[in-house]
């Protein structure tokens, strides 16, 4: 008999640890970026949680826009710990009209209190808080590397998507830059997969002689079809993530995106120890890299200068 109650209280125990293993929602438009997870759970690792064992994490990918507010509903639904969204401004809304009372923790966004999910970067109020990129305000850097690069540059084809307003944010900064370097811009907006072709036939029929990517929807997900087309019309390219040059794009500059999501990691870890979002100040990023493709750059016959060159944080050859 004592027996039997020690199995059954040791099973009780068992249970109720189960039952206190944090649920982790995991929203992303993009299924493709796996370095985006991989650099959350190295930052879980190192904070002693495993994967399965002491954590759960709950995936839904829309591969798109569509399905966001459905997949929010759903991670709310499963009654989540903390709901973390991945570098998608139209994500991170969807998350916010799906609760008020879930934390949610941003994850490489441009400007979330430009975009209205926060009342500031210091003091974010409600139940959001998180990391930033600063892509709008690198934006002018992106266009001063391409000028840097590329001597005869005037005219530059800007692949975007009105409908999210952190690219939108970006867009215009983009073409403020334009205008102080003395640039020409051309507007590529790019609402789905079926435009992104005759978005890109736009830009040489318009004599644009380099491309700029914001990241959004579909341009994300098609990086490779874009990096070809580039490479096949000579024009020098540029995107904020390394991974667009490692598929042969010539240029990336902008936050380490891995070490965002690892930084993602400390957040969850407040949270789940009591801490609220709103006073939870949203991290700006501290490491920021330039990654150039030479190989790209022999196929499209542009020499990079040595000024650069120094400057790259990786050059892939």
């Amino acid at each position: 008999m004592v027996g039997a109650l020690l199995f059954a209280l040791c099973v009780s125990v068992e249970a109720q640890q189960q039952e206190k293993v944090p649920r982790i929602g995991y929203l992303s438009t993009d299924s493709t970026r796996k370095e985006n997870v991989e650099g959350l759970r190295l930052g879980l690792r190192e904070l002693g949680y495993v994967e399965g064992k002491t954590i759960a994490i709950e995936y839904r990918y829309a591969d798109g826009v569509d399905r966001l507010p459905d997949l929010a509903a759903e991670l709310v639904r499963f009654k989540v710990d903390v709901i973390v969204v991945t570098r998608s401004t139209t994500a991170a809304i969807a998350a916010k009209h799906a609760t008020n009372t879930i934390p949610i923790i941003i994850a490489g966004l441009s400007d979330p209190v430009e975009t209205g999910l926060v009342a500031s970067l210091a003091h974010p109020g409600a139940n959001i808080t998180g990391l930033t990129i600063m892509n709008a305000e690198l934006a002018g850097k992106r266009l001063e590397l391409l000028k840097e690069t590329t001597p005869k540059l005037f005219r530059v084809a800007v692949l975007w998507n009105r409908a999210n307003s952190g690219a939108a944010l970006v867009f215009k900064q983009t073409k403020s830059a334009t205008q102080e370097l003395g640039l020409e811009l051309q507007s590529l907006e790019v609402k789905s997969v079926t435009d992104l072709d005759s978005a890109l036939k736009a830009a040489t029929r318009s004599g644009a002689n380099a491309l700029v990517l914001l990241a959004t929807a579909p341009i994300g997900a098609h990086l490779k079809q874009i990096a070809d087309f580039a490479i096949k019309s000579r024009l020098p390219s540029i995107y904020d993530r390394s991974f667009f040059p490692e598929v042969g794009g010539l240029m990336s500059y902008g936050a380490n995106i891995v070490d965002v999501f690892r930084r993602a990691a400390t957040y969850i870890n407040k949270i789940l120890k009591g801490a609220k979002p709103s006073d939870l100040p949203i991290e700006q990023p501290t490491k920021f890299e330039l990654v150039i493709n030479l190989k790209t750059a022999k196929q499209i016959g542009l020499t990079i200068p040595q000024s650069v060159l120094f400057r790259a944080d990786k050059v892939i050859r």
